[in-house]
C-alpha cells in the first residue's frame, strides 16, 4: 500500500521542530509539527529498511532537498491530475508542498528519500 500525505496550513517560512514516531512492524513513518499544521505520513513496505541502507542524514543541505522536493512534487502531482499512461494505483493522492514553508530538515530529507525509493521500487522516473 502506498500513501504519502503532506498537508500544510501555514504560508510563511519559519523554523520548525519536528517529532517523529516510527512503527517498524507496519513500516510507517510519521513526522508532524503541530505549530505549522503539517503531517508527513509514509506508508510503504520496505521504505524504512531501504532508507537505513542509503545516505547519511547530513549528505545534503536543506536547500538542496527543498529544490529537489519541489520538482518531485510537481511531477508527482502532474501524474495524479493526468494519470493517462501511468499506474493509477501509484498516483492516487496529490501532495500539498508549499516551497515557501520551512518544513525543516527531517521532513525534506524523508520526502526526498521517499521519492528516490518510489522511483526505484515502482520503476518510475519523476525527474524532468
Amino acid at each position: 500500500m502506498l500513501a504519502l500525505f503532506l498537508s500544510n496550513c501555514a504560508s510563511t517560512k519559519s523554523k520548525s521542530s519536528t517529532s517523529s514516531s516510527q512503527n517498524q512492524e507496519k513500516d510507517t513513518i510519521i513526522i508532524e509539527n503541530d505549530s505549522l499544521n503539517y503531517k508527513l505520513v509514509i506508508l510503504d513496505y520496505g521504505f524504512e529498511s531501504w532508507l537505513k541502507s542509503k545516505s547519511q542524514r547530513n549528505d545534503y543541505t536543506q536547500q538542496y532537498l527543498e529544490q529537489k522536493n519541489e520538482n518531485y512534487v510537481f511531477e508527482y502531482n502532474s501524474r495524479v491530475r493526468n494519470s493517462r499512461g501511468y499506474d493509477k494505483n501509484l498516483y492516487q493522492f496529490s501532495i500539498e508542498y508549499d516551497p515557501e514553508t520551512d518544513y525543516g530538515y527531517d521532513v525534506n530529507y524523508m520526502l526526498y528519500h521517499y521519492f528516490l525509493f518510489f522511483e526505484e521500487k515502482y520503476n518510475q522516473n519523476l525527474r524532468r
